[in-house]
């Protein structure tokens, strides 16, 4: 029990430090939470001048905010690659490979404050949805059990992006990591659906959206906010998600594992 204890504070310490490395970027706020935001408002906007007999509603608050919320996830998958990559280029890591510190430290380190961002995301997306609801004259209402859902039901979309983030910054250098982060980051906006009704489009298009976790990413995080807890809008989805996540973060573990002993 004693060396659990010793080996969670390890742990933790190490998350500490890489919260401060990541919000110690000046573009962290911005990417994290300013532009995410920002487009949520100029959204709106584009969501009031569209003429009511269009029928379309990808803009509105209510299915807005979801998709925004996701979209702020995908710049922390960004921001861990670019810390993991960061670490091995210094020979950070190879340093503290001499501690105690175990392969769980490292890899629960790195994805805890994810998580914990995550949280913070979903709390602000929502809050502002709810601001922006109530004084946009829209019409829309949003349900206060819904937004505090949301970032709840964003936590295995945050993991899902945090083990690819642990998993570029592990293989690839932080040049090349970058990189296909962004890569990414424009597969998944579009491919989710957040910048377009794919549903509405249908075809090949939306066969290629739900071959990949993106658009189940997005689909969670809009029945969360709308309460729909139906298998179609929220159940098969949650549950792509979580799968998805989970292979991708052990597929990462284990790499990040067999790194640490080849270095």
């Amino acid at each position: 029990m004693k060396g659990d204890r010793i080996s969670a504070g390890r742990m933790l310490a190490f998350a500490g430090r890489n919260v401060k490395e990541i919000l110690r970027d000046p573009l962290s706020p911005v990417f994290c939470a300013g532009l995410p935001l920002a487009m949520l408002l100029v959204l709106t906007l584009v969501d009031r001048s569209i003429p009511p007999e269009a029928g379309m509603t990808l803009f509105r608050i209510d299915r807005l905010s979801g998709g925004i919320a996701v979209f702020g996830e995908t710049f922390l998958m960004l921001f861990l690659a670019l810390s993991v990559s960061g670490d091995r280029a210094s020979s950070f890591l190879i340093r503290l490979y001499a501690t105690p510190m175990t392969a769980f430290d490292f890899t629960a380190g790195y994805l805890l404050p994810v998580l914990g961002l995550s949280l913070v995301q979903g709390i602000g997306v929502g809050a502002v949805s709810l601001i922006t609801a109530a004084v946009s004259g829209s019409g829309v209402k949003l349900s206060a059990a819904g937004i505090t859902l949301l970032p709840v039901a964003l936590l295995p979309s945050a993991l899902f992006f945090a083990g690819l983030g642990l998993l570029f910054g592990t293989l690839f250098s932080e040049k090349a990591a970058p990189g296909l982060c962004s890569l990414v980051i424009s597969l998944g906006s579009f491919l989710g659906g957040i910048w377009f009704d794919a549903d509405g489009v249908g075809g090949v298009l939306l066969k290629i959206c739900r071959c990949l976790p993106f658009y189940y990413c997005v689909k969670t995080a809009r029945a969360a906010v709308a309460l729909d807890f139906s298998a179609e809008e929220m159940g098969t989805p949650l549950l792509i998600v979580c799968v998805s996540a989970a292979l991708i973060t052990v597929i990462a573990c284990a790499c990040f594992r067999a790194r640490m002993r080849a270095e």
